[in-house]
C-alpha cells in the first residue's frame, strides 16, 4: 500500500519561510515522479512544483524563483523549499507521485502566512 505523509507545515510571517517534507512508503520512491500542489480556500487544487526520478524540476505559476522542489531518495522523501512567503501563498499543500501510471496522494499539510 503506498502511503505519502506531508509534514512542516505551519504558520509563518509574510517574507519568512518553510521547508516541507513528504516521506513514502510502499513504492518504489526513485522511480517515481513526485509533485507539490496546493488548494486554497475556495480554489481549485493547483500545481506548484514537480521533479523526476531524474531530479529534473519544473516550477509554475508564483512558486518560480522562491520554491525549491528536491529529493532524497535514500530516505524516500521529497522537499519543498518555499522562501519569501507571501500571504497568497496560504493553503493546504499535497504532495503527490506518479508511480506506475498511478497517482498518489498525501492527506496534505497547512501553510499559514499572515501579513
Amino acid at each position: 500500500q503506498v502511503q505519502l505523509v506531508e509534514s512542516g507545515g505551519g504558520l509563518v510571517q509574510a517574507g519568512g519561510s518553510l521547508r516541507l517534507s513528504c516521506t513514502v512508503s510502499g513504492s518504489n520512491f526513485r522511480f517515481d515522479t513526485m509533485g507539490w500542489s496546493r488548494q486554497a480556500p475556495g480554489k481549485q487544487r493547483e500545481l506548484v512544483a514537480t521533479i523526476t526520478s531524474g531530479s529534473i524540476t519544473e516550477y509554475l505559476g508564483s512558486a518560480k524563483g522562491r520554491f525549491t522542489i528536491s529529493r532524497d531518495n535514500a530516505k524516500n522523501t521529497g522537499y519543498l523549499q518555499m522562501n519569501s512567503l507571501e500571504p497568497e501563498d496560504t493553503a493546504a499543500y499535497y504532495c503527490h507521485i506518479r508511480s506506475w501510471g498511478n497517482v498518489y496522494w498525501g492527506q496534505g499539510t497547512q501553510v499559514t502566512v499572515s501579513s
